[in-house]
């Protein structure tokens, strides 16, 4: 299923925007010019995760960076990063909290994902409004999931 998901995010070719949808789960989706995008958050479990995908895989390395470049320039660093051994075309990243990941995302222009001596940009024009739903989002799906 996992590597079904990530043809569907290649098939589709460059999306002009980033993209929010609020079901099953709170997704954000980007898909730049060398990698995919994916930003979810699931209001059961709770967590985070960000899962970087591209078609030639990601190096081994002991710790993964995500480099925000514009108005609010920030770095984040983690050795808690995942790449299956099978399949290194996706690195995963998860936690409980993700502010740092969505300011970064909301209020800046560029991402540069680095590790192993990679560096991978995606462009953040046109992110905000969605960061915005995104972060909206888990009070929409608790309030949903109450109302059922």
């Amino acid at each position: 299923m996992r590597s079904s998901c990530f043809a569907l995010f290649l098939l589709s070719g460059p999306a002009a925007a980033w993209e929010f949808t609020p079901y099953p789960i709170c997704t954000l989706f980007h898909q730049g010019a060398e990698m995919a995008v994916a930003v979810t958050y699931d209001a059961r479990v709770p967590e985070y995760k960000i899962r970087l995908s591209r078609e030639e895989g990601w190096p081994d390395g002991p710790v993964f960076a995500l480099r925000f470049e514009g108005a609010r320039n920030l770095t984040i660093s983690t050795d808690r990063h995942m790449i299956d051994p099978q399949d290194t075309r996706n690195l995963v990243v998860r936690d409980r909290g993700f502010g740092n990941v969505l300011n970064g995302l909301q209020f800046n222009t560029r991402a540069v994902a680095s590790i192993g001596g990679l560096d991978i940009p995606v462009s953040l024009v046109g992110a905000a409004p969605t960061v915005r739903a995104f972060r909206a989002c888990p009070l929409d799906n608790l309030v949903e999931a109450h109302l059922r």
